[in-house]
């Protein structure tokens, strides 16, 4: 993990200083909400339907043990228990009294986190595959990439103030498992013919009111010329991104409307003027950050555990939570392991101060502290032992944290909704919680296979509706919320938009629509191995929509 230097501490010490009196100012009625709204949405607050929430940078979703434990505390001391992981690898506390939000801030500068550019028309919270570092499929950890991005884009002089906010996210591998192509800009690591490394480019991909899927700009960009060539990309969507329509002022509509090819050459030509200067990542500093995310060391072991095998064999329910929540990592008697917040009727991406607590505890005792967020809405231990993996099982039983679900039906993301966001429609929460619970069947789930629901509640898609498999949006309609349905949206490296079926579900109906979906599938795939997806790629909507609207 990046560790922060004397500059770090200093300059996060002294954004805490300056909110401080900020908010002393707030309270004390000198400044107005709307002259304070700024302000601290610099800091990562927003007021929701209820109460203040404050948003904290978890970057490219990485933790230790000890920042998790923080977490806890503050969910604990400053909040009502709990903390809500986000699509954007953030946590977010949604009860924090104002007056205490200054207090939290030392807290967590004190295990080197905060909530700068955690909101606001800035670069957000940078964000990369979960399994970075440790899968065995990457061609190299993009984390450090990702840090640089979040250095050279701190409190950036020229892009604090974009036309609207802007998200980068980084992958190492041709499997993407960060959505890139849902970006502004999307980065994947990639070498040469002459094993140089570099990355391929998107640009202009994003989700909410008009979903668009990235670009492609640049097959190869050298590893020394991405500072050059990002500065390039927002210096050209700075200058000529829309500020008259915030509907209309995110990336993904300048490369709609200039063109592919003529927005590329334009980048492409500021890009020359910044080549080889100032911009350029000179080696040594990248392998300096670099040596920030080497491997832990980790006890060489042999590939096969017997010890593993032998609790496979004898427990059932831990050999399907294996199937589903384990991953081959890179080094031989090791594994990837996910924590599924998607417990069967729970809220999607919360978890308790106790269970965040224990995981500290079990990524302290068996993985190396360090914890992962995934924009999946769950937790990640990246090194962690075939042999400890019994062990790591059992004590996830006890905290309420086994589903063996990723991926699966029930492994639904879901924004917070009506329940607590000033901008939804609908709620979403109620919706995931039901869903969950009418397929909660572990012997139901692994028959369906493969299948991911995403739930906005409203057009802005903080739930990534327009890429799920099945997506669901909350719309309100005549004082009454109703949910859209699309089908066929994918986010990982065959990135679709989903494509609307028809009129919309009220709360009592949108359950059963589901059910209806996932009976067809069963009903018309070509074989237990055909995904949903890949059958409805297959069959087209037609025979979806006709099984939704039969009766009507």
């Amino acid at each position: 993990m990046y560790r922060y230097d004397e500059f770090d501490h200093r300059f996060v010490q002294e954004r805490i200083r300056q909110f401080r009196g900020q908010v002393e100012r707030r309270l004390s009625g000198e400044l107005s909400e709307d002259e304070f709204k700024p302000l601290r949405l610099m800091n990562g607050v927003y007021l929701q339907l209820h109460a203040y929430m404050l948003r904290i940078s978890i970057p490219y979703g990485t933790l230790s043990a000890r920042q998790m434990h923080m977490l806890a505390h503050i969910a604990r001391t400053y909040d009502r228990g709990y903390g809500h992981f986000t699509t954007r690898q953030n946590l977010q506390f949604n009860w924090p009294r104002l007056v205490d939000i200054p207090a939290i801030l030392d807290d967590l500068a004190s295990v080197e986190m905060h909530a700068i550019q955690s909101s606001g028309n800035c670069i957000r919270n940078v964000t990369a595959d979960h399994f970075a570092g440790a899968a065995g499929d990457e061609i190299a950890d993009p984390r450090p990439y990702a840090e640089i991005l979040r250095q050279w884009s701190s409190i950036h002089p020229e892009f604090s103030f974009l036309p609207r906010k802007f998200k980068i996210a980084l992958i190492g591998s041709e499997r993407d498992r960060a959505a890139i192509q849902t970006h502004d800009i999307g980065l994947q690591l990639k070498r040469d013919q002459s094993g140089a490394l570099g990355f391929a480019v998107y640009v202009g991909g994003g989700q909410g009111r008009t979903p668009m899927i990235a670009k492609k700009v640049r097959d190869f960009l050298p590893e020394a010329d991405l500072l050059a060539y990002v500065t390039a990309i927002l210096r050209v969507y700075n200058l000529h991104g829309r500020r008259d329509n915030k509907y209309k002022a995110r990336i993904k509509i300048l490369v709609h409307e200039t063109g592919t090819e003529e927005l590329k050459g334009e980048i492409e030509r500021e890009f020359t003027e910044l080549q080889g200067r100032d911009l350029t990542l000179p080696a040594e500093d990248t392998r300096k950050i670099d040596a920030y995310f080497a491997l832990p060391t980790l006890e060489p072991r042999p590939a096969r555990s017997e010890a593993f095998e032998r609790a496979r064999a004898g427990d059932r329910a831990f050999a399907a939570w294996v199937d589903r929540n384990v991953e081959a990592h890179k080094l031989p008697g090791h594994a990837i392991l996910t924590i599924s917040l998607k417990s069967i009727g729970a809220v999607p991406g919360d978890a308790s101060a106790d269970q965040m607590d224990a995981i500290a505890d079990l990524a302290e005792r068996y993985g190396h502290s360090e914890i992962r967020v995934s924009h999946e809405q769950n937790l990640v231990l990246p090194y962690v032992a075939l042999d400890d993996l019994k062990a790591v099982y059992d004590q996830l039983v006890a905290i309420g944290l086994a589903e063996g679900n990723a991926g699966l039906i029930t492994d639904i993301i879901a924004c917070p909704g009506l329940d607590y966001c000033a901008l939804a429609n609908a709620r979403s929460i109620p919706v995931a919680q039901n869903l969950s619970k009418r397929f909660g069947d572990p012997n139901r789930q692994r028959q369906i296979g493969e299948l991911k629901i995403k739930i906005s509640g409203c057009i802005n898609a903080c739930g990534h509706h327009h890429v799920g498999h099945i997506g669901i949006l909350g719309v309100e309609k005549k004082g009454q919320e109703f949910y859209q349905i699309t089908l066929g949206g994918s986010g990982d490296e065959t990135t679709t938009i989903g494509e609307i079926v028809g009129r919309g579900f009220s709360s009592e109906e949108v359950v059963d629509a589901v059910e209806t979906l996932v009976d067809r599938y069963l009903d018309l795939r070509l074989d237990e191995t055909e995904s949903f997806l890949s059958a409805y790629r297959r069959l087209g909507q037609e025979p979806f929509k006709e099984a939704l609207y039969a009766t009507v």
